[in-house]
């Protein structure tokens, strides 16, 4: 394989293009095309736009050989998975799996959708978002809307099966509607989607902790909630490793407990973590509903994987998400424990560009350090 970073010129056109999106997105689509509409209906043109250029072969080819740097330190094997490199789409943005092709060709290691539900689902009344840009957040309130799990996993096989070089991960949750019931029903829930999931994508995540829905979060309110679900999917055969998305809000004390439950069952990783709850010293208006994202997640998120690194050791993999911005915001999740790097905000903020600058950025900074390979600095800083 030849790497754009062993290429003078393809090195040269790869940066030269990074920069000229960069400025083209800051000065001319972002304020035009983007910040002028409402961010509901600049999501839903976003969504069009990834339907409609995936099916324009050339327009593909010139976004990957523009875009897509490739460097040897950035490949990383993590839970049996081979990464081009360790950025992802978080679950969240595409909900339905309409952005696999476009993210593939620009470059991104792996893409969780979802997070999708056994029962096809509507989400919560809208506006589902409000921009913060003062702070580098999205005021989030989807609610989970999504098509059914049925039908974005079977995209989902289709993106994987695919792809050049991304992985693709589904992110499954509990249907929020107005056929939500007990406890058991929830689990059957989840179950159904897992059984769907099963061999037909890299990995799944498993989302205990969306904040948005009429049924809380009752599988993290108690180790034992949270125990009854994983004794119910460790039941579903998968050959895939299994994440857990986990709340950002909990205690430590909670939280470990939470973790030693998911310790002994079969679960290889943990997302760390959803939305922000906290508006402590926000100034955003009360009556806007949901969690955070963005900036005023960076700090808790990167603490919170450096406490499960250090208690946890190599008992699960961590996905760090939250305030992802800059190659060394990416870097200290990294040395802090996280073994891959998730983020949507940036990409609204910054630009489809933003994970050629995440990568080169980060390779950059492992090699200034000596490391050979990303997982090497993995927990450098613990």
């Amino acid at each position: 394989m030849s790497y754009v970073s062993e290429s003078f010129w393809h090195d040269a056109v790869n940066k030269a293009t990074t920069d000229l999106f960069t400025f083209g997105y800051k000065h001319i689509i972002k304020p035009n095309f983007v910040f002028n509409v409402p961010p509901d209906e600049a999501h839903d043109r976003m969504i069009t736009f990834c339907k409609v250029t995936k099916r324009v072969p050339p327009l593909m080819w010139a976004c990957r050989e523009m875009l897509d740097y490739t460097d040897p330190v950035l490949e990383t094997e993590v839970m049996g998975v081979d990464f081009a490199n360790p950025f992802g789409l978080s679950a969240g943005l595409d909900k339905n799996c309409d952005m696999p092709v476009l993210l593939d060709n620009a470059g991104f290691g792996f893409e969780t959708v979802g997070s999708t539900t056994s029962r096809p689902c509507a989400g919560n009344p809208k506006p589902w978002f409000h921009r913060l840009p003062e702070y580098d957040s999205m005021m989030v309130h989807v609610g989970l809307a999504n098509i059914g799990s049925d039908k974005v996993i079977d995209r989902a096989e289709k993106a994987w099966t695919n792809a050049r070089d991304m992985q693709v991960s589904v992110s499954i949750a509990r249907t929020n509607d107005d056929k939500v019931g007990d406890l058991d029903e929830g689990i059957e829930d989840y179950c159904i989607s897992m059984r769907r999931a099963a061999g037909r994508t890299a990995m799944v995540e498993v989302n205990v902790s969306c904040p948005n829905t009429t049924a809380g979060e009752p599988f993290t309110e108690s180790p034992e909630n949270l125990d009854k679900l994983f004794a119910a999917l460790d039941a579903i055969d998968r050959p895939q490793p299994t994440l857990v998305k986990l709340p950002l809000n909990k205690s430590w004390g909670e939280l470990h407990e939470l973790l030693d439950v998911l310790a002994e069952h079969n679960v290889q990783g943990v997302s760390l973590a959803n939305l922000q709850k906290d508006r402590t010293g926000l100034d955003i208006p009360r009556d806007w509903e949901g969690g955070l994202s963005g900036g005023p997640c960076t700090r808790a998120s990167e603490a919170l994987v450096a406490q499960v690194r250090r208690t946890y050791g190599d008992r699960f993999a961590i996905a760090g998400i939250g305030g992802v911005f800059t190659p060394e915001q990416a870097y200290a999740k990294i040395r802090a424990g996280a073994d891959l790097v998730m983020f949507i905000s940036s990409l609204m903020y910054r630009g489809p560009q933003q994970i050629t600058v995440l990568k080169r950025g980060l390779a950059q900074l492992l090699k200034r350090d000596g490391f050979e390979h990303v997982a090497d600095a993995v927990g450098a800083d613990l």
